[in-house]
């Protein structure tokens, strides 16, 4: 599973909570009135050239009245704290400040698990230090749910599931993120979207998500309504795909035809989808199993994806 690419679209879609959740420890004043920017990674490969210096995403921060010099912030999520490499992390941030030709340049590692093994770096002699780098460690498993159980944060609210709680908290977690998302969100695509990433970091098993529906049942029904849209959109897409093709080729028949298997084929495609966001890479023959099933089955399925965390109970006949 790309973690990167996950905090990366997060980082992007939400740019200004992104900094003001995992910047927290430098606060920007009036981040509201400035405008952010992405860096893009594409312009910076020839000049970098090693691939691990590629972190997620570079953001410079402008302020249109030009009061203020703009900030560039360098965020980096690592999953596993004993690959990140400090030296890494200072030489990207020289040459990135180079290029940009910026020393206001503000590194922000984003720790999915564990603790960040080294904050500092120093270089130097016995009487003098010539180097002195920090970052800031924006620690999920160590930050307490409650502080941001409420916030309007969206970014923050996504990663309740991520954050440190005790055992049977997790379900309210996991509940008070999918409520974050249905009101801090109101784009019906991106709804559907975060509730993958929501989902992908709760980890429910089958009987949390029974207590989860049982004690939650407003967030529960929200959850239903994200599952239904996106069942309801990936036939519309099916059925105007196989309207296409019936006209195309100008016969009554051709249009029933074609709508049938524009419809089978959406469903399809958004079964695989759901379903690689939540296990990753899908082996051949399930590919092959969906693309051989028929509409009514893949509806099965997918409804499946959302209570279910085992791929071969999906495809169970017998449930």
């Amino acid at each position: 599973m790309s973690h990167d690419q996950n905090f990366k679209n997060l980082i992007l879609d939400y740019p200004r909570q992104a900094l003001d959740f995992f910047a927290a420890g430098d606060p920007i004043e009036h981040l509201a009135e400035a405008e952010i920017l992405p860096v893009r990674q594409e312009q910076l490969k020839e000049r970098l050239g090693d691939r691990f210096r590629e972190l997620d995403v570079p953001l410079l921060v402008q302020w249109p009245d030009g009061r203020r010099e703009a900030l560039l912030f360098v965020l980096e999520e690592e999953s596993d704290p004993r690959r990140f490499s400090i030296h890494r992390l200072a030489h990207y941030c020289l040459d990135l400040g180079e290029l940009l030709e910026t020393d206001r340049v503000v590194p922000v590692v984003i720790f999915l698990r564990g603790r960040s093994p080294r904050y500092e770096l120093i270089q130097g002699s016995d009487h003098q230090t010539y180097l002195s780098f920090r970052y800031l460690a924006c620690e999920l498993s160590a930050i307490a749910y409650e502080r941001y159980r409420e916030s309007d944060n969206i970014v923050a609210r996504l990663n309740l599931p991520s954050m440190r709680y005790a055992p049977q908290d997790k379900i309210d977690a996991y509940a008070h993120a999918v409520r974050g998302l249905a009101t801090l969100e109101e784009d019906p695509e991106k709804q559907l979207k975060y509730i993958d990433f929501i989902d992908i970091y709760a980890v429910l098993d089958d009987n949390e998500r029974a207590r989860y529906e049982r004690d939650y049942p407003e967030e529960s029904e929200i959850m239903s309504t994200f599952a239904e849209r996106f069942i309801q959109q990936g036939w519309e897409r099916g059925k105007q795909e196989g309207a296409l093709e019936g006209r195309q080729a100008g016969r009554q028949e051709g249009r029933r035809e074609g709508r049938r298997e524009g419809r089978q084929e959406g469903e399809a495609a958004m079964l695989s989808r759901l379903l690689q966001l939540k296990f990753g890479e899908l082996p051949p023959q399930v590919l092959t199993r969906i693309g051989a099933a028929d509409v009514e089955t893949l509806l099965v399925w997918s409804e499946r994806v959302l209570i279910t965390e085992s791929l071969e109970r999906i495809f169970d006949e017998n449930d």
